[in-house]
C-alpha cells in the first residue's frame, strides 16, 4: 500500500512526530537550519554553555540538515559520522523534531531520538531538486566555517522520508517494525 506523502510545516509540534512512522514519506515547508560536522559540535557546545546565540537560534520544532551549503548547492552528508550524530541527542533535547541527512545512525541514538520525541529522516542526494525546493538562504552562526557554517534555508516541498521513529530503525526492518 503506498503512503501518503505528509506535509510538515516548520516549526514542527511535537504531537504531529508522534504519528509518524519508518518509511512515511514526509514534505518540509518553511525554514531548515543546516549544519554538518564543523558546526553541529558547537552549536551544542552553545546549548552546554548556555551561550547567548543559542537565543537567537529557534531550535524548538526545528528540523536540522546535515549538509553544508556552498554555491553548487546543497546534499545530504553522512549522518553517522561521530561530530554528527553525537550533536542529535542534545539538540533534539532542545526542541528539534527532525535531522536529516543519510546512512544509519545507532541504536543509543535512536533511543535519544525516542527519548525527546524526535525523527531522523534520510533524503536521496538530489542536490538539483533541493536547489529548486529552496527558496532562500542564509548564515545563521559560525559565518566562518564558510560553506559549512550553520545556515537557515527556506524550503517548499522538500522531500525526505522517516528512517527512524517511535524507536525503530528503517534500516534493520522486520516484518514487524514495518506495521
Amino acid at each position: 500500500m503506498e503512503r501518503q506523502v505528509i506535509r510538515l510545516d516548520i516549526p514542527i509540534a511535537a504531537e504531529r512526530i508522534r504519528n509518524l512512522r519508518i518509511g512515511d514519506p514526509i514534505e518540509l515547508y518553511g525554514r531548515i537550519l543546516c549544519g554538518r560536522d564543523a558546526v553541529l559540535p558547537k552549536l551544542v557546545q552553545c546549548l552546554r554553555e548556555k551561550d547567548p546565540l543559542i537565543e537567537k537560534i529557534a531550535l524548538e520544532g526545528a528540523v536540522i540538515f546535515h549538509t553544508a551549503v556552498s554555491p553548487a548547492g546543497i546534499g545530504p552528508t553522512t549522518s553517522n559520522k561521530p561530530e554528527i550524530e553525537e550533536s542529535i541527542p542534545a539538540l533534539s533535547a532542545a526542541g528539534v523534531r527532525v535531522h536529516v541527512g543519510k546512512g544509519s545512525v545507532s541504536q543509543k541514538t535512536i533511543e535519544a531520538l525516542d527519548l525527546h520525541g524526535s525523527v531522523f529522516a534520510v533524503t536521496p542526494p538530489l542536490t538539483a531538486l533541493f536547489a529548486h525546493r529552496t527558496i532562500s538562504k542564509r548564515v545563521v552562526a559560525f559565518q566562518s566555517e564558510g560553506m559549512e557554517a550553520l545556515f537557515e534555508i527556506e524550503v517548499s516541498g522538500f522531500p525526505a522520508i522517516v528512517a527512524v521513529a517511535g524507536g525503530k530503525n528503517i534500516f534493520n526492518r522486520s516484518t514487524e517494525a514495518c506495521e
